[in-house]
């Protein structure tokens, strides 16, 4: 992956960000609910840590969104076309190195229930489940990165 940068994700990327949710092939079937019509809007970029993974090209290969105060990672993609390449992987070394620097000593994640083992992957252990609410309306493990 050495054409592969990850940098801060201005407001600009909004709509690519956007499009690789809405265009996951992990959320077809019964989980499409969960992404349609959604938009990780510019203002949500402005006040959270969000990072993007580009190739030279500037083609954005996923990004991750980490909640500070929360210690929650909120949002992870990957683009259909970049998975398998080490893509993902980047991602979450870089978040544990931002949540390490921020002080965090666990970063949560309530998983999609297909990225469950992506996560364990990675790095993180299994911690429970979270019950279905609202608009989700299957389970969906909940792990931990543990950082110090």
């Amino acid at each position: 992956m050495s054409s592969l940068t990850v940098r801060r994700a201005t407001a600009d990327d909004s709509r690519r960000l956007s499009h690789l949710v809405r265009k996951s092939r992990a959320y077809r079937g019964d989980y499409a609910a969960m992404v349609d019509g959604y938009t990780v809007g510019g203002s949500y970029i402005e006040h959270h840590p969000v990072f993007v993974a580009v190739d030279a090209d500037e083609r954005v290969l996923g990004f991750y969104a980490l909640l500070l105060d929360e210690a929650e990672l909120d949002l992870a993609f990957v683009a259909d076309a970049a998975q398998g390449r080490g893509v993902g992987r980047v991602l979450m070394d870089h978040m544990r190195e931002q949540a390490r620097a921020a002080g965090l000593g666990a970063v949560r994640v309530v998983a999609h229930p297909p990225a469950e083992e992506f996560y364990l992957r990675t790095g993180a252990r299994r911690t429970g489940t979270v019950e279905p609410a609202g608009r989700i309306h299957w389970a969906r493990p909940e792990l931990r990165y543990d950082i110090a």
